[in-house]
């Protein structure tokens, strides 16, 4: 079998083919500088072809509005039993008090996600309470987009109360969710999940409700977590995954699809012991995430066009290193953020809009605000 080169993987992907998984391993094998810096460069290009040169952001808050949680995976610092120290569980009041702050602030986005709490009911259902949550912030603030709930937290509402994945989408959507998280996707391995997030939905339940979002018109993100015990070829496979959904989205004609790829590396200087004892190491390899980002612009490209590092997990001066690595969004302002906050991340928990700005200025590369689902403001 001819060996595979990274110049002819790459001059493949300039002339627009979709990489093998194959292809996609040997370029993150690379350990060359001259190797690594081709596939920096052409991950650049690619980005600007695909996505152009602005770098867009959003003005958003995260409400993560409980950290209660009945799963133990075993990358997480912010999950808590529920009268343990540090628990909490955010009442209407509170929810109201951060979207007013959040509003006044200009946000044009709130995303929401939460612990798995099994107290969360009201008249003894799970889905009434989530409808509550989108009730008390449409009803007040009717013109911010809800991106809310990921598809784990879809799964739960739906085994708490029996129904299918498609009533709890729809029903949230109804209620006013405007689009979905692709969080806890973490890795689309099994096999890594075992042993990451064992209690956690696995893979191909991912997909379905990630799709049926799509199929009822509700546009999500996708994300992996890296950097912790998978493997280069894992990391692939997960890519590989996400492009095939995308495909199937854009062939079937659903009315939604995924509008971002999001890579999250793993910060574990809270993680529990023996998750990090296998990584090894508290902080993200940047070199390791620019690459990876890299890659997954020249894997997904011409499927999901727009790629954003994570400012919380690499700092304001890595992710914007990442813009020259392919990546051509900056992310959000968040006004707080706990559950990589609570993981040791030393990024921070709000971005002032302005610093945003200036960081994406020092690249000489123009900004622009965007909404969540990247059209212009």
């Amino acid at each position: 079998m001819p060996t595979i080169t990274v110049d002819h993987i790459l001059d493949r992907a300039l002339m627009g083919y979709d990489l093998s998984a194959a292809e996609g391993v040997v370029l993150l094998k690379q350990t060359q500088p001259e190797a690594i810096a081709a596939i920096r460069a052409t991950a650049d290009k690619l980005r600007q072809a695909q996505a152009g040169d602005i770098v867009t952001y959003i003005i958003n808050r995260n409400i993560n509005f409980t950290n209660i949680c009945e799963q133990h995976c075993s990358f997480c610092a912010f999950r808590r039993d529920d009268g343990d120290d540090g628990a909490y569980w955010l009442d209407w009041t509170q929810i109201i008090e951060k979207s007013q702050d959040a509003v006044k602030r200009g946000a044009t986005e709130i995303c929401m996600q939460g612990g798995l709490n099994p107290q969360a009911q009201i008249n003894g259902k799970s889905l009434s309470y989530y409808l509550k949550l989108v009730e008390t912030i449409k009803q007040e603030f009717p013109q911010i987009h809800l991106h809310a709930f990921s598809p784990q937290e879809v799964q739960f509402i739906a085994r708490i109360d029996g129904l299918k994945y498609a009533d709890v989408i729809s029903a949230l959507r109804d209620t006013g969710v405007n689009s979905m998280p692709g969080t806890a996707a973490e890795v689309l391995d099994d096999q890594v999940r075992r042993v990451l997030c064992p209690e956690k939905i696995d893979t191909v339940t991912w997909l379905e409700i990630v799709s049926t979002a799509h199929k009822l018109g509700l546009y999500t993100t996708s994300t992996m977590l890296s950097g912790h015990i998978e493997t280069p070829e894992q990391q692939i496979g997960h890519l590989e995954k996400l492009r095939s959904l995308q495909q199937n989205t854009i062939n079937q004609r659903y009315p939604a699809s995924i509008t971002e790829f999001i890579l999250l590396p793993f910060v574990g200087q809270e993680a529990p012991k023996s998750l990090r004892r296998k990584v090894g190491r508290d902080q993200p390899v940047l070199t390791d995430a620019l690459l990876l980002g890299a890659v997954a612009r020249i894997f997904l490209g011409n499927y999901i066009p727009n790629h954003q590092p994570s400012w919380v997990k690499l700092g304001l001066t890595g992710a914007t290193e990442a813009l020259t690595w392919g990546c051509n969004d900056l992310g959000g302002t968040l006004m707080e953020e706990h559950i990589t906050t609570m993981a040791g991340a030393v990024g921070g928990t709000c971005m002032e809009v302005e610093t945003l700005q200036t960081a994406i200025a020092s690249l000489k590369r123009p900004y622009q605000q965007r909404d969540t689902l990247y059209q212009k403001i």
